[in-house]
């Protein structure tokens, strides 16, 4: 080999590594921002995945012990879509460090001749159990995307540091889409889980459809499909990555939906908002989708969830959708997040700044660890360049 290129090869790479570390994180310090958020810091960077082009959706959760926390996010694999790895950090100082990252689902690892990459962990820890679980998309790696995944789930009895995958019983076989927690509910006296999902089969199929539905299990290892989401009457609309929570009325759940046309997923909704859905029987039936006026949605995933005060709290993206173009935004969407609280009986508060800092910021999830007090994770990039880091950060809720 030519040593001159070899050497000119070398400086390229050393160059394109320093401006890797230069926009995620200048000189080791977190960049100024704008919001609410408090004592944000950067989990994990691209740069620490060599196989991966991007970390994505990171999802957190409170271990069982205080200051105890778990957050399982994915590393994208080079030429993939929504497809690589899922892993574990592990903080015990509630946020302050976090450990190096442990596989959950590794597509490396083959099953016999079969090789799977992952997407879209979702965490989640039953009062009833001392494990943690972990859910999460699986497909063949040679499928185009992650839209034609199924779920696998695997659980940690170490608090996050050592996972074991476990195979379900699944009486529903369909694709599936995950992006949000499950909630444990009463459906005909019995206790229930229920687990948020979404398929877009009408992405490659002209016979396939895009529903929203709720699967269900009583073991969290043998889930069937619950209910569906009913599409609005007047004009369909592409319904998926619900949050559910407690509603407004006792013994009511809603569910909050990110939005697109129905027809063309590059398109909004017209205005750009979030929609809604409720149940009063713990899960087992669900009102028509309706618009939800305050609660702006262009086509990225929010966050909706209750405190235990019982104000609710729905953080999302605000300007266009993520390649779209409006004053303010030269890079498009996805950048800012905001957020609205709602006390209960009381209508949506005016918009406030979660987290600003000129650059990408996207799918923000959050955990409550004492009252009104959450610990929040989303994935951020550089000013036109998406989910290069995972960042952390702490939000107190003002009365």
């Amino acid at each position: 080999m030519n040593v001159k290129l070899l050497k000119k090869s070398s400086r390229l790479s050393f160059s394109l590594f320093v401006f890797l570390i230069a926009i995620t994180n200048s000189d080791g310090q977190e960049l100024p921002y704008e919001g609410d958020v408090t004592e944000v810091r950067t989990i994990r960077r691209i740069e620490q995945h060599p196989y991966a082009w991007r970390v994505w959706q990171p999802f957190i959760i409170q271990g069982h012990k205080k200051n105890h926390l778990i957050v399982a996010f994915g590393a994208m694999v080079n030429g993939k879509k929504d497809m690589g790895d899922i892993l574990a950090t592990v903080s015990k100082n509630d946020g302050d460090t976090w450990g190096e990252p442990i596989p959950i689902f590794n597509h490396r690892q083959r099953q016999g001749a079969l090789q799977f990459a992952y997407a879209n962990p979702v965490l989640y820890k039953s009062p009833e159990q001392d494990v943690i679980w972990c859910y999460a998309m699986r497909s063949p790696i040679a499928s185009e995307n992650s839209e034609e995944s199924h779920l696998v789930a695997a659980f940690t009895a170490d608090g996050g540091f050592s996972w074991t995958q476990v195979e379900m019983a699944m009486h529903y076989t369909g694709p599936l889409i995950l992006n949000a927690g499950i909630v444990e509910t009463e459906i005909m006296g019995k206790k229930r889980y229920l687990l948020p999902a979404h398929r877009n089969t009408l992405a490659a199929d002209s016979r396939g459809s895009r529903d929203h539905f709720v699967l269900s299990s009583s073991s969290l290892l043998e889930w069937k499909l619950e209910a569906f989401i009913p599409q609005p009457i007047d004009a369909r609309v592409f319904l998926h990555e619900g949050n559910i929570a407690p509603g407004d009325r006792k013994g009511e759940l809603k569910m909050v939906m990110r939005t697109a046309n129905y027809d063309d997923s590059s398109l909004t909704t017209n205005p750009p908002r979030a929609y809604s859905s409720v149940s009063s029987d713990g899960g087992h039936t669900w009102s028509v989708a309706r618009p939800e006026p305050d609660l702006h949605n262009a086509k990225s995933k929010g966050y909706f969830g209750q405190a235990s005060d019982g104000t609710h709290i729905y953080v999302y993206n605000d300007g266009p959708a993520q390649r779209g173009r409006e004053p303010g935004f030269p890079n498009g969407g996805r950048t800012s997040l905001r957020y609205k609280i709602k006390s209960a009986g009381r209508d949506w508060s005016e918009e406030l700044t979660f987290y600003h800092a000129g650059i990408k910021n996207s799918y923000p999830t959050l955990v409550e660890v004492a009252p009104g007090d959450f610990r929040c994770v989303w994935d951020s990039g550089t000013a036109d360049v998406s989910r290069t880091h995972i960042h952390f950060g702490k939000l107190k809720l003002k009365p």
